[in-house]
């Protein structure tokens, strides 16, 4: 058991979410990506653009412990936690 997987596990959490937000701009407004995020930050739902984009953990949690990687899969748990946190103080 490598502790090092938990970190790279937050990190493909982080990314992932990222991912998932950048689709969402692109897929379902007409606005470029920093236009849209100043756009949502400042109609106060930038936290629900997070959450939404956040869905893609999903996917990668259950495929990780389909691959046997489970402290991997606790790690993309540990992001999202860390994004809760995030999308309640904005």
């Amino acid at each position: 058991m490598r502790k090092i997987d938990l970190f790279y596990g937050v990190i493909i959490g982080l990314i992932t979410s990222f991912v998932g937000v950048f689709l969402f701009v692109s897929l379902f407004t007409d606005y470029d990506f920093q236009t849209a995020i100043q756009a949502t930050k400042a109609e106060g739902k930038l936290g629900k653009l997070i959450t939404v984009g956040a869905i893609l953990n999903l996917v990668v949690f259950f495929l990780l412990l389909k691959m046997n990687k489970e402290l991997m899969a606790r790690g993309v748990v540990l992001a999202m936690i860390l994004l809760t946190i995030v999308t309640i103080l904005v």
